[in-house]
């Protein structure tokens, strides 16, 4: 042993080397905001026992330690109470630091729920959340910049998602990834006043996802005539069918996708083996197929006339609501999904019988409580700090609100910025996976020796 020790100083010494060379390159490469959270963990773990203290985060054991009773001579006074501190790890990040924490008797995670707001101060963070992080743990988030005001951009990778059931919206108030799932979703809603973000939110969405041949998209855009033209020009080659504010073509559309989703239905259990389309998931032979329809209001308004023409018009909207109603309560299980995109959500923009349905809900700013409410229903009155009325300030351009499965209350989210280029981008290079979810279904059916009539197809 004491030939060992003479190396014990010099090894000692060269792993602390190593660990200091080790921070200082992590330090050097990291971004500005992330050398500021490392310098702030720092602090953290440096005055944790202290500030643990004067919050209230310690407990009193006065039973002895083994070692103490071991070694206590029989007329000795009884050792002092020890105080017990949790012990932490504490992990920087761009915004902030995340802290793994221990509880104790007595220090559980009310009592850290109840400390937030003087860690909040200690930290100097903008705000702190303390959530549960399995038995005995709770996690503390502390972000130091608000992720809400700051505009984040996404540079799509071009390589298809690993899960196509899981839709990436962006980070919440603690820079925390927010992810919903899409299996057995029928629709989805997003709202909010002009400029908010609800495109940018979708495209976003579309640009994710295009990578997969598995996923088939198609479009009405209500604030547009022509495919050149608009938010989704960049991203029509992707799209297997693209129709403007022109009525009648929508129509055409819609029922070009109710057909489909009724040779699914009847089809599904003799091709997939399956009730469910989630069940086994999307395929190129059978792609989710994904309907956008933006300025839904458009499509499903009520003409009052009695002109012929007005009633023509009146017809055709009154159809329409009809056809996206058979998409949205019973496409789910033959993995057919629409999105519908207003400025407001009320009755009068996408008729109830339709919205009421959809799982997922977003708003992005919005003037008026009522359209909140439209949006997200009637418990966002209970939430007056989420609710997106506050959202019409410039810098939370791109931010929405929604309910979250799991999480009370509702959540508010930045989704990131998809510029034209890298959309247009996007499109190109995956251009040659755009395929006919029809014409996909006829081949699946001559391939399992069964016969089909084809649809006629719908010019972009």
């Amino acid at each position: 042993m004491t030939g060992y020790a003479a190396y014990a100083l010099p090894i000692a010494t060269a792993l602390v080397g190593v660990w200091l060379v080790w921070t200082a390159v992590r330090y050097v490469r990291a971004d500005k905001g992330t050398r500021v959270s490392m310098r702030q963990a720092v602090r953290v773990r440096w005055g944790w026992v202290r500030l643990a203290r004067m919050a209230g985060l310690t407990v009193t054991d006065k039973t002895p330690s083994l070692l103490a009773q071991i070694t206590a001579q029989k007329d000795s006074p009884p050792p002092s109470p020890r105080v017990l501190t949790p012990k932490i790890k504490v992990k920087p990040d761009q915004y902030g630091v995340t802290v793994q924490a221990r509880t104790l008797p007595q220090v559980g995670l009310e009592e850290y729920q109840k400390s937030a707001r003087f860690l909040s101060d200690a930290w100097r963070c903008t705000r702190v959340s303390v959530l549960p992080d399995g038995p005995g743990k709770v996690v503390i988030r502390g972000v130091r910049s608000d992720p809400l005001t700051t505009p984040t951009r996404h540079r799509p990778t071009g390589r298809p998602p690993a899960d196509l059931t899981r839709w990436e919206l962006g980070v919440d108030e603690y820079a925390a990834k927010v992810c919903v799932s899409l299996a057995n979703v029928p629709g989805v809603t997003v709202a909010g006043v002009p400029g908010a973000g609800k495109t940018s939110g979708v495209n976003k969405f579309v640009c994710d996802f295009a990578p997969s041949p598995a996923v088939q998209i198609a479009t009405v855009d209500g604030k547009v005539s022509r495919a050149s033209e608009g938010d989704y020009a960049d991203l029509v080659k992707r799209m297997f069918a693209f129709c403007g504010d022109d009525l009648d073509e929508a129509n055409a559309l819609f029922k070009r996708l109710v057909e489909l989703r009724k040779r699914r239905s009847a089809t599904i259990r003799d091709v997939l083996g399956v009730k469910n389309m989630w069940h086994v998931g999307p395929s190129p032979e059978w792609p989710l197929t994904v309907l956008i329809i933006d300025e839904a209001h458009t499509f499903f308004r009520e003409y009052k006339g009695s002109d012929t023409t007005t009633k023509r018009l009146a017809a055709l909207t009154a159809e329409n609501a009809r056809l996206v109603e058979d998409l949205v309560k019973k496409g789910r299980s033959v993995g057919i999904l629409v999105i519908l995109i207003s400025q407001k959500t009320t009755g009068d923009a996408i008729p109830t019988f339709i919205r009421d349905v959809c799982p997922i809900g977003l708003s992005f700013a919005q003037k008026t409580v009522e359209a909140a409410v439209a949006a997200l229903g009637e418990d966002i009155r209970n939430w007056p700090d989420a609710s997106p009325v506050t959202l019409q300030d410039p810098a939370y351009v791109g931010v929405a609100v929604m309910a979250m499965q799991g999480r009370p209350g509702y959540t508010r989210i930045r989704t990131p910025y998809v510029s034209d280029a890298d959309a247009a981008r996007v499109a190109e290079e995956t251009s040659h996976l755009t395929s006919d979810p029809d014409l996909c279904l006829n081949a699946l059916l001559r391939s399992t020796s069964r016969t089909t009539t084809p649809l006629p197809s719908l010019t972009k």
